[in-house]
């Protein structure tokens, strides 16, 4: 199976300038449409270089001294892996994207089997994937609509016990922003005191308009309601691979493989 269009930073740098910076950094993009006046900090804290770009790809590239695997899925902490290496983990809504997204990232190491289901709801298991000796990535089991019923305890549980877990991604829906139980998964994280980024998925079926008006509003709760998220938003599409460079960036920055990341 081959790599799908633009899931190489090779193919993307071959795009005019305009929709490679739409790609790459789509909510830079973004932040020209907004009125003037308005502080746009937010919109490019986390502005890598093209050589971290490249470096974070590397991670993402299985080799043959480099390999990708599936470990194994676990319903309870004591059928997790050991916490041997840096961790990151993926939670959000039932029919988020989050293995669409998961499967987008590992998209040059087609051999990576992540499922996808049509159906909402289908990951009901933390599912571990271990890239070379560098860090771990854990697809949590989504929550609300058809939620595992013993999910708050394995995910609570898991958010708690693994002292290995450098930064939670917390997907939300572009189209739709923050629900009412992203807002539930907001607390807890706010309780347990864990840093976290707040992810905008499938922003390939939204209207600019509705785009920008949920990340304007996302950045201001995060700006007056939280304290462990990081400030700025990630935006993605796991179709056109908007933002998928980029997260693949940031997950290399915080497992501490891109300990510095030249600014652009």
């Amino acid at each position: 199976r081959s790599p799908p269009p633009l899931s190489a930073l090779s193919q993307v740098l071959r795009l005019e300038r305009n929709r490679r910076v739409g790609v790459v950094f789509p909510l830079q993009k973004l932040a020209r449409y907004l009125a003037p006046g308005v502080d746009a900090t937010r919109f490019g804290l986390f502005r890598p270089g093209l050589d971290a770009l490249q470096r974070a790809e590397g991670f993402f590239r299985s080799g043959r001294h480099h390999a990708i695997d599936y470990v194994s899925s676990a319903v309870r902490m004591d059928h997790a892996p050991p916490p041997a290496l840096p961790e990151v983990c993926f939670i959000g809504r039932s029919n988020v994207g989050k293995s669409s997204l998961i499967r987008a990232l590992f998209s040059l190491s087609p051999e990576v089997e992540v499922r996808v289901s049509k159906t909402p709801g289908h990951t009901k298991k933390m599912n571990f994937f271990k890239v070379g000796k560098y860090f771990t990535l854990v697809d949590m089991p989504g929550y609300g609509y058809r939620a595992p019923q013993d999910f708050v305890e394995m995910v609570e549980a898991y958010l708690q016990e693994r002292h290995n877990l450098k930064r939670t991604f917390l997907l939300v829906d572009g189209v739709v922003g923050l629900q009412k139980t992203d807002h539930i998964a907001v607390e807890m994280l706010e309780d347990f005191g864990l840093p976290y980024v707040m992810v905008l998925t499938k922003i390939d079926r939204a209207s600019r308009g509705v785009l920008l008006k949920n990340v304007l509003e996302i950045q201001e709760f995060v700006k007056e309601k939280t304290q462990g998220c990081f400030p700025q938003l990630f935006l993605v599409s796991s179709l056109e691979f908007s933002g998928v460079h980029l997260l693949r960036c940031f997950v290399a920055h915080v497992t501490g493989n891109l300990p510095t990341v030249e600014a652009s």
